[in-house]
């Protein structure tokens, strides 16, 4: 059957791919139809459409969105919600339908039981909702046999001639035999265009990562291709871009002369709670560290691109990743959890009690790695990543320390670094760590904070969630926030050699209590490596404006 398919796609490839009906006006609004006109300015901008000026060319082309593994819990909890809350406000093109397709026998009613508690519906939402589930429906087939595909392929030409987006919300042990199937049956015709977007993981590692790379680039061009790492579609990572070109104030000492170290980190507060045996296969450098956080070091550590064109952007992203030599087990530490005795509930269980963890497992809980940039701007810097479950707080930030400040004049140890943190998650903020006089007739330093805490500046904006804005890109057919082929073969070049010897070698993780900040070596590592951590200082959030 395998054999049969590659013949077909032989044929398929010979043929011209129909181009893309999408071109560039800058400064245009993205124009679905009559819903997002000017008219909607607010509403895009709240959604930062304008970011490439693209503007869509045929407002009566039907899109057909299929969501294949809708019976899932990625479909259930992110992607039927997000289709709908894109539709509520009026974000898609008019003419849309979505089909969700799997191996499971369920109705598309079933589907709405199972998304409805994720979708958020207001009272007065639920006509609109009503509208939403009725351009809806629900197709089971195999993954692997032509029959299902060629139903789905029926059930997408009823709609006409239509431009095709396929969600791939799919364990990625089957990624090959489907893309094989959509590629062989369900291709768009004629000028219409077939967007194909990829959760990760893409790979377990750098080889893994490039069958499936190669894979895919036999059927697809890279400008069909979307992988998606919802990361980059959260307001606090997009805002680095902005952060770091069009504030004057930071170019100067955006560079080894000014920061002493650049960490990036990302914490859970709760364990794996019964989701071991799937952790457990990939760990946690897998998981957050190779592909969120090298993300974020890249959009940190990048050079100004020529514009803010998909491709300048990734270009310059490409460039950090290959001046980053592979991680040395030297400059890690891993963790994993026990429990915590004085704790309560799930805090008492430690990762080897999880039932579904494999007996005896050192697969590390928590991460931290010291990355080197080895070119002009970041030589001698320190990028520090650092993640791990079953710590003390929910947080994602990058905090970027900068040098001691050079002839001191005030007491030993009074003068703290300045720091400028930007918080992805939760409460976004941005807010500079910085030392001002102690209030009063003293005249000592304490340390005290210039705070843009999103909450409190634009109580009364909507963040959307990462997914809205990626899903709405793959529509207007953006691909600044998606990562490119290019990208994934370095980020995997970067941690695949330290993954291998920890898989082979097994090294003992440090155990650290449930609710903790993680191993103490992991501060004399980052003690190391010129970052300072006092602990005299934290961070509170403002109440919101009245």
């Amino acid at each position: 059957m395998y054999r049969e398919y590659k013949q077909k796609l032989d044929e398929i490839g010979k043929k011209d791919t129909p181009p893309s009906r999408m071109s560039k006006h800058q400064g245009s609004l993205p124009v679905f139809g009559k819903q997002t006109r000017m008219a909607d300015r607010e509403k895009l901008d709240a959604l930062s459409l304008l970011r490439e000026g693209l503007r869509y060319e045929g407002t009566g082309a039907s899109h057909v969105f299929v969501i294949l593994g809708a019976s899932g819990d990625l479909a259930k909890k992110k992607i039927y919600p997000t289709l709908w809350w894109l539709y509520r406000d009026g974000l898609v093109p008019e003419k849309t339908y979505f089909i969700g397709y799997a191996r499971s026998k369920m109705s598309m009613e079933d589907i709405r039981q199972k998304a409805l508690p994720f979708m958020k519906v207001k009272d007065s939402e639920k006509q609109k909702m009503e509208e939403f589930f009725k351009v809806n429906e629900y197709i089971a087939g195999s993954y692997d046999k032509p029959d299902g595909f060629a139903k789905l392929n029926k059930a997408i030409e009823e709609k006409g001639s239509c431009n095709r987006i396929f969600y791939l919300a799919l364990p990625p042990s089957v990624y090959e035999t489907v893309t094989l199937n959509l590629k062989a049956v369900c291709m768009s015709k004629g000028d219409k265009w077939t967007r194909i977007v990829v959760e990760k993981p893409f790979g377990k590692d750098l080889e893994s990562s490039n069958q499936l790379s190669n894979h895919l680039g036999a059927l697809f061009k890279e400008e069909e291709i979307y992988r998606i790492d919802h990361y980059l579609g959260k307001e606090m990572v997009q805002n680095l871009m902005v952060l770091r070109f069009a504030n004057k104030i930071f170019s100067p000492v955006w560079n080894r002369d000014g920061i002493a170290s650049v960490v990036i980190s990302f914490k859970e507060p709760f364990g794996t709670q019964g989701r071991g045996g799937y952790f457990d296969e990939f760990g946690i450098i897998r998981d957050v560290m190779q592909n969120h956080l090298l993300q974020i070091l890249t959009l940190v550590a990048m050079e100004k691109p020529p514009s803010t064109g998909a491709e300048d952007i990734r270009n310059e992203k490409v460039k950090v990743l290959k001046s980053i030599s592979q991680v040395e087990l030297d400059n890690v530490v891993l963790g994993q959890y026990v429990g915590n005795p004085e704790g309560q509930g799930d805090e008492k269980q430690g990762y080897l009690d999880d039932p579904t963890v494999p007996k005896g497992s050192a697969t590390p809980t928590f991460v931290t790695a010291v990355l080197m940039v080895k070119n002009e701007r970041w030589e001698g810097v320190p990028f520090i990543l650092r993640c791990g479950k079953a710590l003390n707080e929910r947080k994602a930030e990058v905090r970027i320390q900068f040098k001691d400040v050079a002839g001191d004049i005030f007491p030993a140890g009074e003068v703290k670094r300045n720091e400028l943190v930007i918080r992805v998650q939760p409460d976004e903020a941005v807010y500079l760590k910085m030392m001002t006089k102690s209030p009063g007739m003293t005249f000592g330093c304490e340390e005290t904070e210039l705070d843009l805490s999103y909450k409190s500046r634009y109580k009364d904006s909507k963040l959307p969630d990462a997914y809205e804005r990626l899903i709405l890109d793959v529509f207007t057919g953006s691909q600044i926030h998606f990562v490119r082929s290019d990208e994934l073969y370095e980020a995997w070049r970067i941690f695949t050699p330290l993954l291998h010897k920890i898989e082979k070698e097994k090294p003992k993780p440090i155990p650290y209590k449930y609710g903790s900040r993680g191993p103490s070596e992991s501060d004399e590592l980052c003690s190391r490596f010129n970052f300072i951590y006092t602990g005299t200082y934290k961070w509170e959030k403002p109440a919101p404006k009245m």
